[in-house]
């Protein structure tokens, strides 16, 4: 019926987040809004597009967003959201629908194939920091000593040239390319802090840096901006018991002061833990890998990325992008100390994404398709 096309139209037209409870309908287990707006003609490829993928039009798929835009003159539809989000498409969007829409046998093989697009949905979040990676051990190995640029100086222009590449290519959006100059700029102030006190060194020379402090390194907190940007975007994360915002805020803040500030006066990171842990213990972070909401607790993950953090910096200090101290006289593994750093990193890392992309409440809710 046309009422019922209308709310079809108001389902692909509107985010499920901006859905109120006063406004919500459901048909055949789907959440379904009514558009006021909405005519009757060319309202078929709408209908259609929700039969053939509704999971897509809920999770703001960006190929089906430009059907429902080429229908604007058909309906009137304000779709002004949906042209900010095809703006924000990206090439790996073709290539994970394709991935979702795959019908492995029921049973194992599933499960084996959603553990796999799982590491395929991660690597991919990984991009630019495993680009970087790459460079710093293949420069380490085979970049000429006597070359006249140095190579802290080529790593620069190859990590910008990687960002342009990435920009031009569609393979990262603009908003993340954003996150990933605020994460430039804080890093950068935290290494000529650092470097300064002897926290750690560059032990090669370069013409690119500022003080003692070569450009490449603010690339590389760029690198951990970039994969939460991402993975936050592929997953379509979602929180429950999220706490509040202003509260999460203030102790990124001291997190971020008190390592600046343990050089003087008492080291407070435990008394950190320790209200982050209290003010986190509930939240969970809801994922979708493929078609079921997974979820594990939100201390749990940057637990796990920490934790990769750590090993790439393990390696980065192999490759001498930079060495602590205790490495002077040759390659060590790097204190699992660093982890609990890390971690209130990864925490600081976090907040400055969600400052970005606004936490999102898990809602629960059956989608089917008509």
């Amino acid at each position: 019926s046309i009422a019922m096309r209308g709310e079809v139209v108001g389902e692909l037209s509107m985010p499920v987040d901006e859905r109120g409870p006063q406004h919500r309908r459901r048909h055949r287990g789907v959440d379904l809004v009514a558009h006021p707006r909405a005519t009757p003609a060319g309202l078929g490829e709408l209908v259609g597009l929700a039969h053939n993928n509704s999971d897509a039009a809920r999770t703001h798929d960006f190929d089906d967003l430009r059907k429902v835009r080429g229908t604007r003159r058909h309906t009137g539809l304000d779709l002004d959201k949906a042209d900010k989000i095809q703006s924000e498409a990206t090439r790996f969007a073709a290539i994970r629908r394709y991935l979702e829409n795959f019908e492995p046998q029921p049973g194992w093989r599933s499960w084996i194939f959603e553990f796999f697009l799982f590491g395929f949905k991660q690597g991919w979040a990984c991009l630019f920091g495993g680009l970087m990676l790459a460079l710093l051990i293949v420069t380490h190995l085979f970049y000429p000593e006597k070359a006249l640029l140095p190579r802290y100086d080529f790593l620069t222009i190859a990590a910008l040239g990687i960002q342009i590449a990435m920009l031009l290519l569609r393979l990262e959006s603009w908003s993340e390319a954003r996150v990933i100059l605020v994460f430039h700029i804080v890093g950068t102030i935290m290494e000529l802090f650092k470097t300064a006190n002897g926290s750690w060194l560059y032990p090669e020379p370069s013409y690119l840096r500022i003080g003692d402090v070569p450009l490449f390194s603010g690339f590389m907190y760029a690198a951990v901006g970039s994969y939460i940007a991402r993975v936050w975007r592929i997953f379509d994360f979602r929180y429950s018991a999220y706490p509040n915002s202003t509260w999460t805020v203030a102790l990124a803040v001291l997190i971020y002061i008190n390592f600046f500030a343990h050089h003087w006066l008492p080291d407070i990171r435990l008394v950190l833990f320790a209200v982050g842990g209290v003010m986190f213990w509930r939240t969970r972070i809801w994922f979708r890998v493929w078609r079921a909401n997974r979820w594990m607790p939100l201390t749990i993950g940057w637990i796990l990325v920490a934790t990769f953090i750590w090993g790439a910096e393990n390696i980065g200090t192999f490759a001498r992008a930079w060495t602590y101290p205790d490495q002077n006289g040759g390659w060590k593994l790097v204190s699992p100390q660093k982890l609990g750093a890390w971690i209130l990193l990864m925490y600081i890392s976090f907040i400055l994404v969600a400052l970005v992309h606004r936490p999102q409440l898990y809602q629960r809710r059956t989608i089917q398709k008509i």
